[in-house]
């Protein structure tokens, strides 16, 4: 079992789009922080080049940071603000960005090799900063 804590923001794997000559980027500016900071925190919690063949079972927390809405006028959080958090960025564009940063740092050899996933998107609360808690685990025989 690997385990890796992420610290940053979430974010989706989106479309590419076509600048000429063949040439793709992506179109979010915010998934490339995103994927660095997956890639960092693996590799210094001295998990890169370790890699999984696969199958392979991935479980990921998602937190993100809460709207001021959420809190009182005291800072407190009120009552009816909820734990999950159910708004954009999609869960499988945020999921599509994470494997691929897993591949990037050499943990899975390649996110076809997953065969189970579970995803959840929470928000950050308490000491929990928003970022990621990634599990990644031998899914036994395909």
């Amino acid at each position: 079992m690997i385990l890796i804590d992420v610290l940053g923001l979430p974010a989706p794997q989106g479309s590419k789009r076509h600048v000429g000559r063949g040439i793709l980027v992506e179109s979010s500016t915010k998934v490339g922080p995103w994927r660095e900071a997956v890639v960092a925190a693996t590799v210094n919690q001295g998990h890169g080049n370790r890699m999984m063949e696969g199958p392979i079972k991935v479980d990921v927390s998602f937190y993100f940071p809460r709207p001021k809405g959420h809190y009182r006028g005291d800072g407190s959080l009120k009552d009816s603000a909820p734990f999950t958090h159910a708004t954009k960025p999609d869960i499988d564009k945020v999921l599509r960005s994470t494997l691929d940063a897993l591949v990037q740092a050499a943990v899975i050899s390649d996110d076809s090799r997953v065969q189970e996933v579970r995803a959840m998107k929470l928000y950050a609360t308490g000491d929990r900063a928003p970022g990621a808690v990634i599990v990644i685990e031998d899914g036994g025989r395909a």
